[in-house]
């Protein structure tokens, strides 16, 4: 699949209720936040002027996924290692059910760390991974994220380094 057939635009509420048409078969709300919940979270990093994005992404202009991909707040669950640095907190990836298994995760995951990366600088990149989520664990690993030890409820945190 061609990296230009996908483009990523800001999620905002002119594009909102494209994003909650994105179809989560097999993605419950306990592996990753509703839309609704990613823009409520949009909103709070935008108020406090938090580093990061949401992104509505489009395969040939057709909405197929959302990416939240945002500077960490320290949470007293998070990682060690990650405690003593900056880094982004990945909060939410959700790909259309139809469009799964077509590398479109990977190539929406690609453009929104370019994107964050040109316009707010490189960090390290954390998110939490429910423990039950076996295929997402598989996708992260592809991703260059590595499991940690440390958990928050039943998600396990993954890190990927510079």
């Amino acid at each position: 699949m061609e990296h230009s057939q996908i483009t990523l635009e800001p999620l905002t509420e002119d594009n909102l209720a494209e994003a909650r048409a994105i179809r989560r078969a097999g993605v419950p709300e306990d592996f990753v936040d509703t839309v609704d919940e990613l823009m409520e979270l949009t909103r709070y990093g935008l108020e406090h002027r938090c580093a990061g994005r949401t992104f509505l992404a489009r395969l040939e202009g057709a909405p197929v996924g959302v990416i939240l991909l945002g500077e960490a707040i320290p949470w007293s669950t998070d990682p060690e290692e990650m405690r003593a640095r900056p880094f982004y907190r990945l909060m939410g990836l959700l790909i259309d059910s139809r469009c799964r298994g077509r590398g479109i995760g990977g190539q929406v995951l690609d453009q929104a760390v370019e994107r964050i990366y040109q316009e707010f600088g490189p960090r390290p990149i954390a998110l939490g991974c429910h423990r039950d989520n076996g295929d997402a664990a598989r996708f992260w690993l592809r991703q260059g994220f590595r499991p940690t030890q440390a958990m928050e409820g039943d998600d396990r945190y993954y890190l990927r380094e510079l």
